[in-house]
C-alpha cells in the first residue's frame, strides 16, 4: 500500500508511535489531533519496558535511541515486621529485567521523532468520528467531526485517545471501561530527598520494592526525571467508603488536587501498613505530585473494522500491574506498520491487524485481572509467606503466560 490520507485521533505515546510507523510504512498523509495545547501533562508518572520487549521495539523503530532510561534488575517483596527493622521483613526476592522511563520524557523523545511530513495538530478536539458511506468493509473512508463543528473526510482514521476513546466509541459502542473495584494511589519526589532517611533498607537502586500489606501492594522504583533520578511510587488498595471519591472516572483526582480527606485516608493507610522506612520515603512526596485514580480494564469487541483502528488504551485498556502500557501501544504501531507493508487494500490491513493485536490485548487484560486479583483484591496471608510460597503464587497468578511486561510481536 502506498498513499492514503489517515487521521490520528490523540497525539500521547500511542498517537506518536502510530503517526511515525504509518508515515514511514508510505502513508501519503498523516495527521495527528490532539485535544491539548502545549505539552501533553505528564504528571512525571513512571513506567517500564521489559529489556526482551526494548530490544525488539528498537529493532523495529518504534522506541528511539537516546530516550533516557533506568535499569532495573530484580524486584524485592517486603512485609511489615517490626523484628525485622525499619525496611520490613524480605518475603521473596525475583529477576526483573526491565527498564523505567518519565512518561513525560518518553513521549519528548518520541514526539521529536515524528517525520516532518506529519500534520501535528493541537487544540483540536475531535466530538465524534462515523463511515463516510457506502457499503462494504469502509466503504469510501470515515468522517472526523471536530469542536468546532466542521468535518474532515479520511481513509482511515486511528484512535489512539485512550480510555475515554470517540473512535471506540464509533466501533464498538458497547465496549466501555469497567472499574476494577480498587483504586491506585500515585506519586513521585526527587530521588536525592532518600538520603534523608539515614541507611536505606536496599542499597541497590536497581531493585524495585514491593510492599505488600492486607489488601493491596504498593510498588517502588526509581526513574529518570527531567531535573535528575526520581522515586516512582504506585499504591493499590481499596477506595475510601465515605463517598469521597468518584468512581466514574479514571482520573477523577489529578495531582495537586488531592481533598483533605483522601490525603489523610492514604496517609493512615500507610502509617498502618508499611515498614518504617518505606512509610517514611513516601512521606517524601509533595501534595502537587500526588494522585489518585480508579482501575479500569477494558477489551474491546473489534480493534479495527469500517476504516475504524484502534491503537493502545483506545484498543484494551490493562490494568498497571502488568507493567506492560507502553511496550503494547509501540508494538500496535509497529504491528500496523508491518501490515501497511504487506496488505494490497485497506480491508486487508484493518483484519490482519483485528486477528494479531486483538487477541494480544485480550491475554493482556486476563493476565492483569489475575495479578489484581492475587495482589490487592485477595491477598494472601503475607506474614505467613515465604520464598518457596511466594514462587508457587507467583507461577500460580501467570497461569502458564510467559511473564509480565507483554509477549512478543508474533506470540501465539
Amino acid at each position: 500500500m502506498r498513499g492514503g490520507t489517515i487521521a490520528v485521533i490523540g497525539g500521547s505515546i500511542a498517537g506518536c508511535a502510530v503517526a511515525t510507523a504509518v508515515a514511514r510504512a508510505g502513508a501519503g498523509q498523516v495527521v495527528v489531533l490532539e485535544r491539548t495545547r502545549g505539552r501533553l501533562a505528564d504528571r512525571g508518572v513512571g513506567l517500564c519496558v521489559h529489556d526482551e520487549r526494548a530490544v525488539e521495539l528498537r529493532a523495529s523503530g518504534a522506541l528511539p535511541p537516546g530516550i533516557a532510561a533506568h535499569r532495573l534488575r530484580r524486584r524485592r517483596w517486603v512485609v511489615r515486621d517490626d523484628a525485622e527493622g525499619a525496611g520490613g521483613r524480605l518475603l521473596w526476592q525475583q529477576p526483573f529485567p526491565f527498564h523505567s522511563y518519565h512518561w513525560g520524557l518518553l513521549w519528548r523523545g518520541l514526539r521529536e521523532s515524528v517525520p516532518d511530513t506529519v500534520v501535528y495538530r493541537q487544540g483540536e478536539t475531535v466530538t465524534a468520528v462515523e463511515a463516510a458511506g457506502g457499503g462494504g468493509a469502509g466503504g469510501d473512508g470515515a468522517r472526523v467531526r471536530l469542536a468546532g463543528g466542521s468535518v474532515e473526510r479520511y481513509d482511515l482514521v486511528v484512535g489512539a485517545d485512550g480510555y475515554r476513546s470517540v473512535v471506540r466509541a464509533a466501533l464498538c459502542t458497547d465496549s466501555r471501561p469497567r472499574y476494577a473495584g480498587y483504586v491506585c494511589w500515585r506519586g513521585n519526589f526527587d530521588a536525592a530527598r532518600l538520603d534523608e532517611l539515614g541507611a536505606p533498607a536496599d542499597p541497590v537502586p536497581e531493585a524495585v520494592t514491593t510492599v505488600c500489606f492486607p489488601g493491596g501492594t504498593c510498588v517502588v522504583y526509581r526513574i529518570p526525571g527531567p531535573g535528575g533520578p526520581r522515586v516512582n511510587w504506585v499504591l493499590y488498595a481499596a477506595p475510601p467508603q465515605d463517598g469521597q471519591l468518584r468512581l466514574d472516572d479514571p482520573t477523577s483526582f489529578p495531582p495537586g488536587a488531592l481533598t483533605s480527606g483522601l490525603a489523610e485516608h492514604l496517609d493512615g493507610l500507610v502509617e498502618r501498613e508499611f515498614p518504617p522506612y518505606w512509610r517514611r520515603a513516601l512521606a517524601l512526596t509533595d501534595p502537587a505530585d500526588t494522585f489518585v485514580q480508579p482501575i479500569y480494564d477494558l477489551e474491546a469487541d473489534r480493534t479495527a473494522g469500517g476504516r475504524l483502528l484502534l491503537a493502545g488504551d483506545a484498543a484494551s485498556v490493562v490494568r498497571p500491574h502488568n507493567t506492560s502500557g507502553a511496550a503494547k501501544a509501540l508494538q500496535d504501531a509497529t504491528a500496523l506498520a508491518d501490515g501497511w507493508r504487506r496488505s494490497v487494500s485497506f480491508e486487508d490491513l484493518l483484519d490482519g491487524y483485528h486477528r494479531a493485536r486483538g487477541a494480544a490485548g485480550r491475554e493482556l487484560v486476563a493476565l492483569a485481572r489475575r495479578l489484581g486479583r492475587a495482589q490487592v483484591e485477595r491477598t494472601p496471608a503475607w506474614a505467613a509467606m515465604d520464598g518457596d510460597r511466594m514462587a508457587a503464587w507467583w507461577q500460580g497468578q501467570l497461569d502458564g503466560a510467559p511473564g509480565i511486561g507483554g509477549n512478543a510481536l508474533g506470540h501465539g
